[in-house]
């Protein structure tokens, strides 16, 4: 079996994997300015997509310019994900060069889509391909490849502890090789139930002192955690931006969530902002807490909401993902400034930084390895990939960090 690594390796975003040169394991974006893709060029047989994140989906639709038609395999919530990031994509990026894709194309995506369950096996591009619940957000999947003498499993993003929204992963299906990915390889995640009360009081806090909480977070995942949080310790609380539009989506798929009942008693808690910037800065007066895009500040209502709170310390900003260099998430977790809408804004409202990440830690990801200590460990997806594969070789595994553009033989 031979793997080449098109993306996502020694990095984190763009993610492609072509399996003899037929089968293609995701097919992301790296959303930095311009946007990064996958290298090469591609023409697989069919594709397979882990789950409906832009670094693994994002750049699906670019896959049928042209002739091509190939399958795409997924699950139901990462189809209506991917088709959700792709119609945000063409509005941000539709008229510019840097965009891959046309409507067209994505109109194609629901021609060619086959949708499966977990632990339901098919055929794709002749290998016997099985998706396993991977616990990183609703319809993220372990991919199980098998070509009747190898058996390859790519993990996609993965967490092996619960969150409100979906149960951490347990599938460890029997595998010759595994592609694993290493995002929070070098970090100890803090027991979440300590950290969702220490932001709860936070928020408790600040709108006792009259002040606002805007909540910058991912639309896909983190912002149906927030909300469930919100309600679970009652707090007040709006949700504005694409977040909106994937909540209602979810609710299609019950049996893709952990709690369907809690989720259904979040989203009733929730108040849905509808309106324009003009109701935006209205709902800054109201002592509550807005779950918004961008998780990073890049685009958004955040955008609308960061300048109309930014100068009053009662106020606060707590960011509840991970923050990329260069983003003004970061520059404003680090330097208590952001450049908002083009102009640099000090901030004097308060700056908060909450773990609630949905990919595995160091010990996750080695209580994962560990049921495949005499499989071949192929380590990707994080910025120390290199380091935890010497970490993994020091403990006896036979582990490499690929990088981009290599290909590497695999055997069962």
């Amino acid at each position: 079996m031979d793997v080449e690594f098109l993306g996502g390796a020694r990095e984190v975003g763009r993610s492609a994997i072509l399996v003899d040169e037929r089968l293609l394991l995701d097919y992301g974006l790296e959303p930095s300015t311009p946007p990064q893709y996958p290298v090469g060029s591609v023409d697989p047989d069919a594709v397979v997509v882990s789950h409906g994140h832009l670094d693994h989906a994002g750049a699906v639709p670019a896959l049928l310019s042209g002739d091509s038609r190939p399958p795409i395999h997924w699950t139901p919530p990462t189809r209506e994900l991917a088709l959700t990031l792709a119609r945000d994509t063409l509005k941000l990026h539709g008229g510019s060069y840097n965009c891959p894709f046309t409507e067209h194309n994505v109109k194609r995506v629901t021609g060619v889509s086959e949708t499966h369950g977990y632990r339901e096996p098919f055929e794709a591009a002749g290998f016997e391909i099985t998706f396993y619940n991977a616990g990183h957000i609703p319809g993220s999947a372990h991919v199980l490849v098998d070509d009747g003498e190898t058996r390859l499993l790519y993990t996609g993003d993965f967490h092996t502890d619960d969150q409100r929204l979906v149960a951490g992963t347990t599938a460890r299906p029997d595998a010759d090789v595994v592609i694993c990915e290493s995002t929070y390889a070098d970090v100890e995640h803090e027991d979440r139930t300590t950290v969702e009360e220490r932001f709860a009081e936070s928020v408790k806090t600040t709108l006792w002192e009259g002040g606002t909480v805007v909540v910058p977070a991912f639309a896909i995942g983190r912002t149906q955690e927030m909300l469930m949080i919100c309600e679970a310790h009652d707090v007040p609380c709006y949700v504005d931006g694409m977040g909106k539009q994937v909540t209602e989506m979810l609710r299609q798929y019950p049996g893709f969530l952990r709690d369907e009942a809690a989720f259904r008693r979040a989203k009733s808690h929730a108040r849905f902002v509808t309106g324009d910037d003009g109701q935006r800065k209205r709902i800054t007066d109201q002592k509550a807490a807005i779950v918004t895009t961008s998780g990073m500040l890049s685009g958004g209502p955040a955008m609308t909401y960061i300048p109309e709170i930014r100068a009053n310390p009662t106020n606060k900003i707590t960011m509840t993902g991970y923050q990329v260099a260069g983003t003004p998430g970061r520059d404003l977790v680090e330097t208590g400034s952001a450049e908002i809408d083009g102009r640099m804004m000090p901030v004097s409202a308060r700056v908060e930084q909450y773990d609630f990440s949905a990919h595995a830690d160091s010990n996750g990801l080695r209580s994962l390895l560990d049921s495949y200590r005499d499989a071949q460990i192929l380590v990707n997806h994080g910025d120390t990939c290199e380091r935890f594969a010497e970490q993994l070789r020091a403990d006896g595994y036979d582990a490499t960090a690929p990088d981009i553009g290599e290909q590497v033989i695999v055997e069962g």
